[in-house]
C-alpha cells in the first residue's frame, strides 16, 4: 500500500478514512486560498477548492509516490452557501431557513499521485423536518452548531432534525466514501483486498 496523505484536519474525515480500514495515514493541512467566484455552481466551487488543497499538500509532502486525498464540503440552500455561523443569531437564522426544507451538501474530492490527479463531486439532498424556535434555541445552547457548516452536524444532535436524505450519508459528514473508494481503486488501491492492485 502506498503512503496515504489526508489533506485535512477534520476529525470526521479521519474517522471516515479509518472506517475504510485506512488507519496508517499522514495528516497534512495546507494553507490555501478558499475564495471562489460566486457565479460558479456549487459543484464547481467545492471541486476547485479541493484541487487547490491537493496540489498544496502534494508540494508539502514532496513525495511523488504518495496518494493525496483532499476534500471540501459546503452546504447550499437555493444555491446560496451556508458557512459556519459566527454568532448565535447567524446559527438561529440558518436553522430557521433550513426548517421544513431540502438543502444540498456538496463535497469535492481530489485524489492525486505525482502529476496524476482526479477530481469528482458528490451532492446529497438533506430534508429537515419543521423545527420549533424552542428546539433551535436548545440546540444552539449545546454549542454544536457553531463549528458546523449550515449550523448542524448530522453525526450529532443535528440528526434529530433530518427527516430524510437522498444520496451518500457519509458525504453529509464531509467525505463520500463510496465515491472515494472508486477513486482510490482507479489509483490502484484495493481497499477490500488490503493492498495495492497489480
Amino acid at each position: 500500500m502506498p503512503r496515504i496523505i489526508l489533506a485535512s484536519q477534520s476529525p470526521r474525515r479521519r474517522q471516515l478514512l479509518g472506517q475504510l480500514g485506512l488507519e496508517d495515514f499522514t495528516i497534512l493541512v495546507p494553507d490555501v486560498d478558499e475564495s471562489y467566484d460566486p457565479a460558479l455552481s456549487p459543484e464547481e466551487i467545492v471541486s476547485s477548492i479541493c484541487r487547490r488543497k491537493a496540489r498544496a499538500a502534494r508540494d508539502m509532502a514532496d513525495d511523488g509516490e504518495a496518494i493525496i486525498i483532499a476534500a471540501d464540503t459546503m452546504v447550499f440552500l437555493d444555491g446560496l452557501r451556508l458557512g459556519k455561523p459566527h454568532s448565535r443569531e447567524e446559527a438561529r437564522a440558518m436553522l430557521r431557513s433550513l426548517s421544513a426544507r431540502e438543502h444540498q451538501v456538496c463535497t469535492g474530492v481530489t485524489v492525486c499521485r505525482g502529476d496524476r490527479a482526479d477530481t469528482r463531486c458528490e451532492s446529497t439532498a438533506v430534508h429537515f423536518r419543521p423545527l420549533t424556535d424552542r428546539e433551535i434555541e436548545s440546540y444552539i445552547d449545546t454549542g454544536e452548531p457553531m463549528d458546523k457548516a449550515g449550523a448542524y452536524g448530522i453525526q450529532g444532535l443535528g440528526a434529530l432534525f433530518v427527516e430524510g436524505i437522498r444520496g451518500d450519508y457519509c458525504n453529509v459528514m464531509g467525505l463520500p466514501l463510496f465515491l472515494l473508494g472508486r477513486m482510490l481503486s482507479d489509483f490502484g488501491v484495493d481497499l477490500l483486498g488490503g493492498g495495492e492492485e497489480p
